[in-house]
């Protein structure tokens, strides 16, 4: 039994997120009335925090948070496994260890503004995702295709070998670096500036078009490949297409905040159990709520231990934990044709 209709929940969430995005801007360790839209009660340094400061982390956490739900909601269909997340293709682990590899070179310069300031670090971890995903798919791929099973193998094997690789920089990392590599690791917003929303915004356009034009085709995939292939999808096409669409996308993401766990694995499960699959309504569904839920988790971010600020990847991982638990519990594996 369906709770919501995917498009009622796609206009609940609509109407929630822009709520919970205004309240997100007056939260953390400097408290800001909410009258100061209304040019009541303002002075200069609290719009100096809110334009500069608060609303671009706002936005930013927005756009992460629906690539990253997205991208778990495409991974899921197409690999028709509810365990299935961008970590599973080696996006995150390649993220992972592009960035600690620049911070133990010890860049800390800046690319220019054609690639929108992002740090040596960020570009870093780009190249280590996209270098990732690609490893996996060539490797997963044969002379009859691209068999989903071993690339989720192929998957696992690279994560472990990106996690090893990690150690490894880790070791001989001094501490300055090691606490760098930490952070990023954990998944922050705390360097969320215009210049990122900027590039996180036009990313997101053509992220979310690419994907919605699949939403059919990923429907027939839930029936199985051979069905699909019968019902005139052109599936190894699709394959390649949706993991080159998800790879950047996420390894763009990551190299923005961070990595962020749990957010692709979390939202299209529950988005599927209060809507359904239909991926026309799950897509965008998951996309705002992923946003809804970033936002509000770097929200506790900040005050949890104001005025200093936690990893919000470490929020998202202590929630997103026993909130699986207890959906495995109650549900035992919600199948993604369900």
């Amino acid at each position: 039994m369906r709770l919501l209709t995917g498009r009622q929940l796609i206009w609940l969430l609509g109407l929630v997120g822009p709520c919970v995005a205004l309240a997100a801007l007056f939260v953390g360790s400097t408290n800001i009335s909410p009258l100061v839209i209304f040019y009541i009660q303002a002075n200069a340094q609290d719009w100096i925090i809110l334009q500069e400061i608060r609303l671009p982390r706002v936005l930013l956490s927005m756009l992460a948070g629906i690539v990253l739900a997205m991208s778990g909601a495409v991974l899921q269909g197409l690999f028709r496994n509810p365990l299935a997340d961008p970590s599973l293709i080696g996006a995150s682990a390649g993220a992972s260890t592009g960035a600690s590899l620049a911070i133990l070179l010890g860049s800390t310069l800046t690319i220019g503004s054609g690639l929108a300031g992002l740090s040596v670090v960020a570009m870093g971890a780009f190249i280590g995702s996209s270098l990732a995903v690609w490893l996996v798919y060539r490797l997963s791929a044969g002379p009859r295709g691209t068999s989903v099973s071993t690339m989720l193998l192929v998957g696992i094997a690279i994560s472990a070998l990106a996690a090893a690789l990690n150690n490894l920089m880790g070791f001989v990392a001094d501490n300055e670096m090691l606490r760098r590599m930490s952070l990023w690791q954990m998944g922050n917003l705390d360097l969320a500036d215009w210049n990122r929303v900027k590039l996180g915004s036009v990313m997101l356009i053509a992220f979310v078009l690419l994907l919605y034009r699949q939403a059919i085709s990923l429907n027939a995939m839930l029936l199985g490949e051979s069905e699909a292939h019968h019902l005139g999808v052109p599936v190894e096409a699709l394959k390649r297409r949706l993991i080159l669409v998800t790879a950047l996308g996420v390894g763009v993401c990551t190299a923005m905040v961070g990595t962020i766990a749990f957010v692709g694995l979390i939202v299209p499960h529950l988005v599927r159990l209060i809507s359904g699959p239909d991926h026309r309504t799950l897509l965008p569904a998951s996309g705002l709520l992923g946003g809804v839920l970033l936002m509000l988790a770097d929200s506790l971010a900040r005050v949890v231990i104001a005025p200093a600020e936690l990893p919000v990847g470490v929020i998202t991982a202590l929630l997103g934990v026993p909130f699986f638990i207890l959906l495995l519990r109650q549900h035992s594996f919600v199948n993604v044709r369900d």
